[in-house]
């Protein structure tokens, strides 16, 4: 089967993802106009993924898919479609020119065009990316308003509104943007680590308590195309329950959460620290050592 495979100057397949690109280039399904593959786009220094979504990558060559936009390109893709789990990850090469989009934007702003909405979130997230916090506000704001943004960009569109109100110093804003995301979809881990932080940051150890274990409860939506913050399914609502029950005096909960936390990052300096820290509190190994 003909196929193209769009694939930028900067992103790879790991050894492994080549090995299995070849193999579903080898089976794939003739009836499979479109297959899509999540796209790492940071890694810690561990090595393990921290922010990623999906995209569509292999797609048949002659169903003629057009790429739509001028800045942050898509292809505009129909039939049916293969969720495949080979990933694409994307490797920081140092971009020449960082106000590249930005430029483009200004331009098309100052000459009148009107903004889709994919073009308002886009260009606030450049705005954002530059740090220009009030105008990354005002043109979420916008895109939000419209009310034909797609779920997954409302949900990403909410959790910068918050960053953005939390470094102008505005926590009642922070936290309407939060419990904004609850109306686009049921709680992600995302939102509920941010509100657990925002409890914690105000000494509110016991909410803090809460929307963490929320986050630890939940279930990571399958196959989602949205942007996801893997620490936040996985390892950071364990740490920072660690730091809520510290704070309450509940140092056996705390030393639990810090252990499940331990399996997933046993090189973490911070959970180290916290072990050594929490089992001379509960006098763990004590006797052993005498």
């Amino acid at each position: 089967m003909d196929t193209q495979f769009p694939f930028d100057a900067d992103d790879v397949l790991a050894a492994s993802d080549r090995a299995q690109f070849l193999k579903l280039k080898k089976n794939l399904d003739p009836l499979m106009d479109v297959v899509n593959m999540p796209y790492n786009l940071a890694c810690d220094q561990f090595g393990a993924v921290t922010f990623s979504l999906r995209r569509n990558r292999l797609v048949k060559r002659s169903k003629n898919f057009r790429w739509i936009g001028s800045v942050h390109e898509y292809l505009e893709v129909y039939g049916p479609v293969l969720n495949s789990d080979i990933c694409v990850t994307h490797k920081d090469m140092g971009k020449d020119d960082s106000n590249r989009n930005l430029t483009i934007y200004e331009k098309r702003l100052s000459k009148g065009e009107d903004f889709s909405p994919r073009d308002l979130y886009y260009y606030a997230n450049e705005l954002n990316d530059h740090k220009f916090n009030e105008r990354a506000i005002e043109f979420y704001q916008k895109f939000l308003k419209t009310g034909q943004g797609w779920v997954e960009d409302n949900l990403a569109t909410c959790g910068k509104l918050a960053s953005c109100f939390q470094e102008l110093g505005q926590k009642d804003k922070e936290l309407e943007y939060i419990l904004k995301s609850f109306e686009y979809a049921n709680p992600r881990a995302e939102f509920c680590c941010r509100l657990g932080y925002y409890f914690l940051g105000s000494e509110k150890y016991e909410q803090g308590v809460f929307w963490y274990k929320m986050a630890t409860q939940l279930e990571m939506p399958i196959n989602s195309w949205g942007p996801k913050n893997d620490a936040c399914w996985t390892w950071l609502p364990h740490l920072q329950l660690c730091v809520c029950y510290d704070r309450l005096g509940k140092h056996q909960l705390s030393y639990e959460h810090n252990e499940i936390a331990r399996k997933y990052r046993p090189e973490d300096t911070q959970v180290l620290y916290n072990k050594k820290y929490l089992e001379g509190v509960l006098g763990i190994g004590v006797s052993e050592k005498k």
